[in-house]
């Protein structure tokens, strides 16, 4: 929280704002970070430092999405405590490739990691012609994924 009593103040703000966001792409530079995940909205700033040091950035991300992330690649997500934004980031996962991916006039990600874990991705894009038909598809996939997935259990047991 900030309370700015002029703009001389305010410019003032931006500037550490932005020279502490700098600051801190590079730290994510130096640590060999190549893509930044999120599940918010970055500011510009953001964006604009990501590109100025070669850091990807894919944004909004679903709570969900990031638990799957999280759980394929074995890595919990970057969370800086207080003011110490710069401590070294030790959980970091290889992504294969990452490429922009257009579907309709939705802006998606690929991404491509490898698994640290008995659980291996495969791709799988749902499109139809309406939102509808998708979410008619999705939840008869989800059904037989839960079927095998019980089948499974039961085979291991």
């Amino acid at each position: 929280e900030l309370a700015v009593r002029c703009e001389r103040h305010y410019q003032a703000a931006l500037r550490w704002v932005s020279g502490r966001t700098e600051a801190f792409v590079k730290h994510l530079q130096s640590n060999n970070v190549k893509l930044l995940l999120s599940s918010v909205k970055q500011d510009e700033a953001v964006i604009y430092y990501a590109k100025l040091y070669g850091v990807s950035v894919v944004e909004c991300l679903s709570s969900e999405e990031m638990a799957l992330i999280s759980e394929i690649t074995g890595v919990s997500p970057y969370a800086p405590f207080g003011d110490n934004t710069y401590r070294e980031i030790t959980e970091t996962a290889v992504a294969t490739f990452c490429q922009p991916l257009l579907l309709g006039s939705k802006r998606c990600a690929h991404i491509g990691f490898s698994s640290v874990c008995a659980f291996q991705p495969h791709c799988l894009i749902l499109c139809g012609p309406v939102d509808g038909v998708n979410e008619q598809h999705a939840a008869a996939l989800q059904e037989a994924f839960t079927m095998l997935q019980q089948l499974f259990e039961a085979v291991d047991q």
